[in-house]
């Protein structure tokens, strides 16, 4: 147990050091700003609710994408929950500013925005842990099914738009439903969305982030046919694989 505890360990220090820092950067400044934009709701009709996470979304399943076509699910869920952790300490150090006391201006605004709400990280967090390993994981199922060319133009996209719909859906659909139906009544004075406003919300939503997938996707192809080339990661891939044998011929 000990030795498989270190190899983890050992596993995930070569993973940080072979992920290209922008990707990571980015996933991870795109999971806080997701945090952030969900405060405010965008649009609220009878069958409709949009909130501020979908414009920011899109990037973070992106992201995973790209990482679990190059490195495996496995890799892109530690990426995903190290992003989750790195928010939820982000938020705590926000609520600290907070609620320090300042008589050099009203910060009424501030402290409302960066204070946070402890249900909506609540709702995020589950929602995109959840999400995230659905993603992951349909992302390399669909991709193992393509066996002529798995790293063509078509295997990259069908794995990417099929996944990203699908994630992007139960992401919004379990973040809305925890906190706009649970506990928004509570604490927000009766407002609440209602499980019409979570559906559409959920669908428009994974519509819209996977418009956006879809125009930004090439971006992403590109990324992973330089880091094939480059033989980027090929550290901890061949670590991986080293250890897949071993399992294997026990």
């Amino acid at each position: 147990m000990k030795q498989k505890i270190k190899r983890e360990i050992e596993e995930f220090r070569l993973l940080l050091r072979s992920i290209p820092v922008t990707v990571v950067t980015l996933f991870v400044v795109s999971v806080i700003c997701m945090n952030l934009l969900a405060n405010k709701t965008l649009l609220q009709l009878d069958w409709i609710a949009l909130d501020g996470g979908i414009l920011i979304s899109w990037l973070s399943f992106m992201c995973m994408d790209i990482i679990t076509k190059h490195f495996g699910p496995k890799a892109s869920n530690r990426i995903s929950i190290l992003a989750a952790a790195i928010n939820l300490l982000t938020c705590l150090i926000f609520f600290v500013a907070s609620i320090i006391p300042s008589n050099a201006n009203d910060y009424t605004a501030f402290d409302g925005i960066f204070g946070g709400t402890w249900f909506i990280l609540l709702g995020s967090t589950i929602a995109f842990l959840a999400s995230a390993v659905i993603n992951n994981t349909l992302n390399w199922m669909i991709g193992k099914g393509f066996r002529k060319n798995p790293d063509g133009k078509l295997a990259f996209a069908t794995r990417t738009y099929v996944s990203t719909f699908i994630g992007q859906f139960l992401d919004n659909l379990i973040f809305s439903v925890i906190v706009f139906m649970f506990f928004a009544p509570i604490f927000w004075d009766g407002f609440h969305w209602t499980f019409i406003q979570c559906t559409m919300c959920a669908l428009t939503g994974a519509v819209a982030e996977l418009i956006m997938e879809i125009a930004f996707s090439p971006i992403g192809y590109r990324i992973i046919k330089k880091w094939q080339a480059q033989s980027v990661g090929a550290a901890y891939l061949n670590f991986v694989q080293e250890i897949e044998n071993h399992s294997a011929n026990k």
